[in-house]
């Protein structure tokens, strides 16, 4: 490649509407440009280093014994109201009426497509296990499409599906997808963790998220600092207190209702009491289902998880009520609402159970109560799990690790579906006694462009990106000082072409250029090693060789200088890591 012939528009600033380094730096590195919010052209390099994970990503699935086709990206209504998502899907789902007034969608994901396929092909336990999988672009259509290639309305994705006789069959070849994800994103250059998850739309009942750690990324983690527990923050399960820190035989003092005038926070009337926060009970209105409203309960200083709350009520929506809902639902003002005597059934968190010496709203305006016993003054419907993890919680595992806090960005997630789909839709084989059976179902995916921008989000500096080796749009860039000069442009034509036959990736800087802007385009593009060839080197017959990540230079003879960047290359990148 030569950079005057190629399509490589880069940008001294920023642009306006970027938040996210990536979207910064993607941009800025010419690689891509935004058609509309959340949909982008991804331009020669972009595409180079997509091309580079899809590649990788191919190996590690067919290794595995996965099957690689390609399904549709419009599915007929039919399907996806066989399975029930058509109306819990929501609005993320692009959906559409051909000519005859016939409802399709544009896939989000395919578990309904593939479904459909395989119950019409498998019939016997004899043509199973099977794990399918393709690599194209889907549509979702984000509330609030944000951050350039991190969440947006239309990327490419990887997603795979298995199909087996039994449970134990699918939790085998999830485990196989566990390991083969690990390889995948080790192979990418990626510091990652694998976290427990919530299974949200796609559903199943145990899944893992793939996260590279990076302090920009949207999500909470916490893991365990004595044992190997991690897990999503709106997944990580919260231990339950030690009964032994409530003495059943201590006797609570007599509950107190005090004046707390104009005060409403937990924070304004801990401060107006002199109680700390975690000596509060916070009551919450929530609505569920669109009907019945109820109230939630959580120690002062912790915070509710409404994916818990969900899972505890066995519900598809949970929803915080305003102020007028509160007012209407319970009679009593936001500030100063309180368990006791409150009209509403009470879902508890566990912290709740057994609390004493307790604050908690008294149902009257600019009063709470004080000494609160949860035995005597109130009794939940429900207690369960409810709050969010924080660090400095015990490990809910291993109990003597405290957790810690991470962010990271989700890059892949791997599902066990069960019988979720192939039940609601029909899709059996025949075992050996001739019994019809459901299939059972796993599901594993891999978001190939948020993978790139999280990639760079982990992997840059203050002058641009900085590439892991493996999926780099190109491996060396040439970069000669002025190309116009005829000693230079012959070394650097030959050094081109040595590198060109022993297979290396390179990328010629031929442009007119001032030789700082040449520079400055280097470090931004974040091509791994970059071979500077100027006149004064070649007086000694030498280039300079750059390793961008680690910022070393040094001579190397205009001769040898392919063979030691092939060397590098081959060295950094371990068997089966080649392209």
């Amino acid at each position: 490649m030569r950079w005057s012939s190629t399509f490589i528009p880069t940008l001294k600033e920023d642009p306006a509407d970027a938040e996210v380094i990536s979207h910064k730096l993607l941009v800025r590195a010419g690689m891509i440009r935004q058609v509309s919010r959340g949909i982008y052209n991804y331009l020669p390099l972009a595409l180079k280093a997509i091309r580079k994970i899809e590649a990788i990503v191919r190996q590690e699935m067919d290794r595995a014994g996965a099957q690689e086709l390609l399904l549709p990206i419009v599915s007929p209504a039919e399907l996806w109201q066989e399975s029930g998502r058509w109306d819990v899907y929501g609005k993320e789902l692009f959906r559409l009426k051909d000519r005859h007034e016939r409802d399709f969608s544009l896939g989000p994901t395919h578990e309904e497509v593939i479904t459909d396929l395989v119950r019409k092909v498998v019939r016997s336990y004899r043509e199973l296990p099977i794990n399918l999988y393709q690599i194209q672009i889907k549509l979702r259509d984000e509330v609030r499409p944000r951050f350039g290639l991190m969440r947006g309305r239309e990327f490419i994705m990887k997603d795979a599906y298995s199909f087996h006789t039994d449970m134990e069959d699918c939790r085998r070849e999830y485990e196989k997808m566990f390991d083969t994800y690990k390889k995948i994103f080790t192979r990418c250059g990626l510091k990652f963790r694998p976290v427990e998850a919530e299974t949200g739309a796609i559903g199943g009942s145990l899944s893992h998220e793939f996260q590279v750690l990076a302090s920009s990324g949207e999500d909470a983690l916490v893991s365990c600092n004595s044992c190997d527990y991690a897990a999503n923050v709106m997944k990580a399960e919260v231990r339950p207190q030690d009964a032994a820190d409530r003495d059943p035989a201590q006797v609570s003092p007599s509950l107190k209702k005090v004046a707390t005038p104009e005060k409403k926070t937990v924070q304004e009337v801990a401060d107006f009491l002199g109680i700390p926060a975690e000596k509060f009970i916070k009551t919450l209105v929530y609505k569920i289902d669109g009907s019945e409203f109820v109230a939630v309960l959580v120690r002062g200083d912790h915070e509710l998880n409404e994916l818990k709350l969900q899972a505890a009520l066995n519900c598809r929506e949970a929803v915080l009520a305003d102020e007028t809902q509160v007012q209407q639902a319970a009679g009593v003002p936001t500030g100063s609402l309180g368990p006791i005597g409150l009209k509403l059934r009470l879902i508890a968190d566990q912290a709740i159970q057994g609390i004493r010496g307790a604050v908690a709203g008294a149902n009257v305006r600019d009063a709470h109560y004080v000494e609160v016993d949860q035995k005597r003054d109130f009794t939940p419907s429900l207690t369960a799990d409810l709050r969010l993890a924080s660090a400095g919680d015990l490990c809910p595992r291993c109990g003597r690790g405290t957790l810690e806090t991470h962010r990271g960005i989700e890059v892949g997630q791997i599902f066990y579906l069960g019988k979720k789909y192939s039940e609601a839709m029909g899709a059996t084989y025949l075992d050996a006694e001739g019994r019809e059976r459901p299939i059972e179902m796993g599901c594993y995916g891999i978001g190939i462009t948020r993978l790139l921008a999280a990639a760079i989000e982990q992997n840059h500096d203050a002058n641009g990106i900085v590439w892991p080796l493996s999926i780099a749009p190109v491996q060396v860039l040439l970069l000669p000082i002025n190309y116009k000069d005829k000693a230079i442009r012959e070394a650097c034509d030959r050094l081109y072409e040595n590198l060109l036959q022993c297979g290396v990736e390179a990328l010629l800087d031929d442009r007119d250029e001032r030789p700082g802007v040449k520079f400055k385009d280097a470090d931004l593009i974040g091509i791994p090693l970059r071979v500077t060839i100027g006149a004064k080197a070649l007086e000694r017959g030498c280039v300079e060789l750059r390793r961008r990540r680690e910022g070393t230079t040094e001579e190397v003879p205009v001769e040898e200088a392919h063979k030691k960047i092939y060397s590098l290359i081959k060295t950094a990148l371990a068997p089966g890591e080649r392209q």
